[in-house]
């Protein structure tokens, strides 16, 4: 996994087996960059609070990492949210992000 420049963002760009996925570079929860967790598959783990999402649509796996009373208080003050995903294109040995301009 690695962050990469796009435009006036960045993206994190990651590579699993064969295929590759392109996402927001910043957890949802608090901003934790991503390419610094860890890639298990198409899961991606935050490396600030264990917040998971799955590369190949967003969707959140786990929120917090961690059950109780600070678990609750996290979800109650940040609800969890998807996290963003790019299509992801391969055109001669080049990678084609698609972004959309909403």
């Amino acid at each position: 996994m690695k962050e990469i420049p796009v435009m006036d963002f960045k993206i994190l760009l990651a590579q699993s087996k064969d295929k590759y996925y392109a996402a927001d570079s910043r957890c949802p929860h608090l901003g934790g960059k991503l390419a610094n967790g860890t890639l298990e598959g198409t899961i991606v783990t935050c490396p600030l609070h264990g917040s998971q999402f799955d590369l190949s649509d967003g969707r959140v796996v786990r929120w917090l990492k961690g059950s109780g009373i600070i678990s609750k208080m996290g979800r109650a003050l940040k609800s969890p949210r998807s996290l963003r995903t790019y299509e992801v294109k391969i055109d001669n040995d080049k990678i084609l992000i698609a972004l959309d301009s909403d």
